[in-house]
C-alpha cells in the first residue's frame, strides 16, 4: 500500500510539472513578453578551478546572450519588450542526470521525465520558477580537453550546458548556452550528427554567398562556421553567429 502511495505521489508531481511546463511553453511562442532565464552553475568536476570560476560569475557574465538574441529577434519582428532577461542563480551542488547513450525511445522518455523532476527539485531560487532553467556544468580546462554533449529540452524548458571554467572560454560557453536556449524554444539542430558539419542551406549563416566558402559567420543552430565542404570551426563569440530564417520559423519569430 505504501509503495502504491509513493507511486501515486510521484505521478501527481510529474503531472504538475508537465502541466506547468506546457503553460510556460505556450508563453515562449508568442514573443509578447520577456522570458526569464536562470543559469544555475554546477561544479562538474569538484575542482578548485571550477569553484573559483563559479564564484566569479554574475548576471553580467551572460549579458551578451541577452543583447545578441534581442538584436537577432528584432531582425524578424517588432518587439515591445526585450525577449530575454538572463540572471545567475545560486549554485546547484548536484550534477543533472545524463541522457542515456544510444537509449531506446522508452529510456529517453524516462530520462526526460527524470530530468524535469530533477530540475523541479533543484531550483534554489525563492518564489516562482523562471520560464527557462539552464544548468551550466563547469570543468577545469587544464584537465578536460573535451566535455560531454550539451542539450536543451523543449518539454520542461530546461537546458544543460557542459562548459569550461575559464575566462578565456566564457564567450564560447555563451555560444553553446544560446544554442541550447533556442532548443528549449523548439529550434532544431542544423548540423550533421555524424560529423558536426553544418547542413546547407539551413545550417549556414549565408547560404547564398558566392563563393560559398569560407563562411564568416555561423547559424546558431548549425553550431559552427563552415570553412569548406569538409571543415568548420567553432565561433569565438556570439557576434559571429546569427539566427537563420528556418530557426526563426521554428521558434515563432516568423509566423
Amino acid at each position: 500500500m505504501l509503495r502504491k502511495l509513493r507511486i501515486l505521489i510521484a505521478f501527481l508531481i510529474l503531472f504538475f510539472v508537465a502541466s506547468s511546463a506546457a503553460l510556460t511553453q505556450f508563453k515562449t511562442t508568442n514573443w509578447n513578453n520577456t522570458l526569464y532565464v536562470s543559469v544555475y552553475p554546477v561544479n562538474g568536476d569538484q575542482s578548485t578551478t571550477s569553484a573559483n570560476y563559479i564564484n566569479s560569475l554574475s548576471d553580467n557574465s551572460f549579458s551578451d546572450i541577452e543583447q545578441h538574441l534581442a538584436r537577432q529577434a528584432l531582425a524578424y519582428r517588432d518587439l515591445t519588450d526585450k525577449p530575454f532577461t538572463i540572471t545567475l542563480a545560486p549554485e546547484v551542488m548536484e550534477r543533472p542526470p545524463q541522457p542515456p547513450l544510444g537509449g531506446n525511445v522508452l529510456q529517453v522518455m524516462f530520462w526526460s521525465m527524470k530530468m524535469r523532476y530533477w530540475a523541479w527539485t533543484n531550483n534554489p531560487l525563492p518564489g516562482p520558477a523562471p520560464d527557462i532553467q539552464i544548468y551550466a556544468v563547469y570543468f577545469d580546462p587544464n584537465v578536460y580537453d573535451r566535455v560531454g554533449h550539451s542539450f536543451g529540452l523543449q518539454k520542461g524548458l530546461i537546458g544543460v550546458v557542459n562548459a569550461y571554467a575559464g575566462r578565456a572560454e566564457g564567450k564560447r560557453n555563451n555560444v553553446v548556452l544560446a544554442h541550447e536556449l533556442l532548443h528549449t524554444l523548439g529550434a532544431s539542430d542544423k548540423y550533421d550528427l555524424s560529423n558536426t558539419l553544418p547542413i546547407h542551406p539551413h545550417g549556414y549563416a549565408d547560404p547564398d554567398q558566392v563563393p560559398l566558402y569560407p563562411q564568416r559567420r555561423a547559424e546558431l543552430m548549425g553550431g559552427r562556421i563552415p570553412l569548406s565542404a569538409n571543415s568548420a570551426r567553432q565561433p569565438d563569440h556570439l557576434k559571429q553567429t546569427i539566427i537563420g530564417k528556418m530557426t526563426a520559423i521554428e521558434i515563432g519569430l516568423i509566423k
